[in-house]
């Protein structure tokens, strides 16, 4: 049973997906959006990019999450399974193994090797997952979830400049991408820090420097592009 202590461990893997879910589809975006508006070209020409981005951005996420996250539980399925051999055919090998780990925490070796034989009494796999391998059987990776979370963050965060960009006119449309893409970094980098028990200052300080840098960069290039066809 987990205990009810204020720790954010547990959060980690839905945590990471949602964060770069959601920084990569306001940041890529806004980038693409300011990419194409700096090339001089018309609202339904930069709003179709944008859409086109959100889409094509969301499917990839969600599908690079899933096959990165699946390959890691596939490995520790594998962990699994030979772990589980292995207690089978050379269960006095694995009860030594334990005990040397828990000597190696401090215990000595009469009360290691009790701690050892308790532990594999009530669980031996689990014992052995844990505290071996460092896998908890019931918090194995989520490919799905990984992707889900991936592919509704990115969704979200590509929206706001879209919608910033959709909703502003023409002469203010590049300032108001801008503004509305970094009070959305700022957003992103408080919520994340807080949902992860950290400070907010330099996670709010990474993704929004990053966000500036990136938009920076992509309207220098639609500007030299815009000219260079123009």
């Amino acid at each position: 049973m987990r205990h009810s202590e204020g720790h954010f461990g547990h959060r980690v893997g839905w945590l990471r997906a949602m964060v770069l879910g959601a920084n990569d589809g306001i940041i890529s975006t806004a980038a693409l959006l300011l990419g194409v508006a700096a090339a001089d070209a018309s609202r339904s020409a930069i709003l179709t990019a944008g859409i086109a981005g959100l889409v094509a951005g969301a499917v990839s996420m969600g599908l690079g999450e899933y096959v990165s996250v699946s390959s890691q539980r596939d490995s520790e399925r594998s962990d699994i399974a030979k772990e589980t051999w292995e207690l089978e055919h050379q269960a006095d090998h694995e009860l030594e193994e334990l005990a040397a780990i828990y000597q190696s925490k401090g215990l000595d070796r009469d009360l290691a090797h009790q701690v050892a034989v308790e532990l594999t009494a009530h669980d031996a796999l689990g014992t052995h997952l844990r505290d071996e391998l460092g896998i908890s059987d019931d918090e194995l990776a989520k490919p799905f979830q990984a992707a889900w979370s991936s592919t509704a963050a990115f969704s979200i965060g590509a929206a706001v400049p879209l919608v910033a960009t959709a909703l502003a006119g023409a002469s203010v449309r590049v300032a108001t991408i801008i503004a509305v893409t970094i009070v959305a970094l700022f957003v992103l980098g408080y919520t994340g820090a807080r949902l992860g028990g950290a400070p907010p200052a330099r996670p709010i300080a990474r993704v929004v420097i990053g966000g500036i840098i990136a938009m920076a960069v992509t309207m220098a290039v639609g500007k030299l592009f815009g000219a260079a066809i123009a």
